[in-house]
């Protein structure tokens, strides 16, 4: 009695989801074409005053011993 009953709640559910996806399954995204086009080397012509962030390299200072 009670796998029946589990076994009739799996179809259920099964039966649900499947409805989910075929009445409201996901919409295809749509690629909206522009018009403007970018200069990549104007823009990097026209970058000016960047923060600069000063560290101290320690690259090759090892401990002493």
């Amino acid at each position: 009695m009670r796998a029946r009953s589990i076994m009739t709640l799996v179809a259920i559910l099964l039966i649900g989801v499947a409805a989910k996806v075929a009445f409201f399954g996901a919409q295809p995204a749509e690629a909206v074409p522009s018009r403007t086009s970018l200069d990549i080397q104007q823009m990097h012509r026209s970058i000016t005053n960047l923060p600069v962030q000063k560290f101290q390299d320690m690259t090759f200072v090892f401990a002493g011993d």
